[in-house]
C-alpha cells in the first residue's frame, strides 16, 4: 500500500512517517520543507494550499492519504484557521476526483467544544474556538459534499498529546524552556480540569494502524479513555524529567473554553489496535 501524508514535517506527521515505514509500508511524505523527516520516505515538496491540477497524480497516486497538515494548531483564534478551511476542503475534493479511495483526516477534540465526561461519535458538536470550528467544518464538509458511497473516510479526533516536546508548543514545550531558562516557577492555572492525555508515539501508532484498514471508519477518537486532572500529568511530567520548577498555581485563569474534564471513548480505536494486535500474533 502506498501512503501518503500531509503536513509530514509537523510534529504528529513526522511520527507517523517513522510509524508506517516500521509497518513496512511504502510513504510519500508531504510538507514545504523537510527538516528530520525519516530517509527512507520518498519525499513531495508540495504546498496543498496552492491551487494546482493533478493533484492526486502530482503526489504518486497513493491508495491512501493522511492528511495532518495544518497551520497555527496551537494558536485556537487564529483567523488562519478559517482563511485555509477552503483550501483543505479544495484539496480533499481534487484528491478524491482523481481517485483516491481512502482518506483519513486529523479532527480534534476541540470540535465538541465545551462538554462534560466521555464523547464518542454521536456527541454532539458546538466548538467554541476557530480552530474548532474550523475543525468542524471540514468534516461536515467531507460529509457533505466530497464523501462518495466506495470512499472511506477516517475522522480520527486527538486530545491532550505529549512526548518529543521541544517540538511542539504545549504546556510541557512551555516548562522545559522555562527550566533552561533557569526559571524555579511556571506560572500555571488551577490545574484542575482533566483530559485525555497521550503520547505522540501512541497516536502515530493508533493512526497508521487505523488507516492500515477500513472495517471501522467514521469519527474514530485516538485516545486513552483515561481522564487525569492537568495538575497530576503536569506534575508528573515535572518529576519524569527531573525539573527543579514549581508550578503557581492559579497565575493564570482557566480558559472558558475548557471543560471540566473531557476524554474519548476509546471503543472504536481499541478495535483497531486489538485487530491489529491479533494480526501480528
Amino acid at each position: 500500500m502506498k501512503y501518503a501524508v500531509t503536513g509530514a514535517n509537523g510534529y504528529i506527521g513526522r511520527h507517523i512517517v517513522k510509524e508506517l515505514l516500521d509497518c513496512g509500508q511504502e510513504v510519500i511524505a508531504i510538507d514545504i520543507r523537510f527538516d528530520d523527516i525519516d530517509e527512507r520516505a520518498d519525499k513531495v515538496i508540495f504546498s496543498i494550499f496552492e491551487e494546482t491540477d493533478h493533484v492526486f497524480e502530482q503526489l504518486g497516486q497513493p491508495d491512501v492519504c493522511i492528511h495532518m497538515a495544518w497551520r497555527n494548531g496551537f494558536v485556537h483564534n487564529d483567523l488562519s484557521h478559517m482563511e485555509d478551511l477552503p483550501k483543505h476542503i479544495q484539496f480533499i475534493k481534487d484528491m478524491v476526483e482523481g481517485g483516491l479511495k481512502q482518506i483519513v483526516v486529523m479532527g480534534s477534540m476541540h470540535e465538541v467544544g465545551y462538554w462534560e465526561g466521555a464523547i464518542d461519535e454521536n456527541t454532539p458538536t458546538n466548538p467554541q474556538s476557530l480552530y474548532g470550528i474550523a475543525k468542524n467544518a471540514l468534516r461536515q464538509a467531507i460529509d457533505s459534499i466530497i464523501k462518495t458511497d466506495d470512499l472511506c473516510v477516517q475522522w480520527l479526533r486527538g486530545f491532550y498529546i505529549l512526548g518529543d516536546d521541544l517540538k511542539n508548543h504545549s504546556i510541557f514545550t512551555k516548562l522545559i524552556e522555562a527550566y533552561n531558562a533557569g526559571k524555579t516557577n511556571f506560572p500555571f492555572t488551577t490545574g484542575k480540569n482533566k483530559y485525555d492525555f497521550i503520547t505522540v508515539d501512541e497516536l502515530a501508532k493508533q493512526i497508521a494502524c487505523t488507516a492500515m484498514q477500513t472495517e471501522v471508519q467514521g469519527i474514530i477518537n485516538c485516545c486513552s479513555g483515561n481522564p487525569v486532572s492537568l495538575a497530576d500529568r503536569v506534575e508528573q511530567f515535572i518529576r519524569e524529567n527531573n525539573l527543579d520548577i514549581k508550578l503557581e498555581y492559579g497565575a493564570f485563569p482557566d480558559r472558558p473554553y475548557d471543560s471540566p474534564g473531557i476524554w474519548g471513548d476509546p471503543s472504536k480505536i481499541n478495535a483497531i489496535m486489538s485487530n491489529e494486535s491479533n494480526a501480528l500474533q
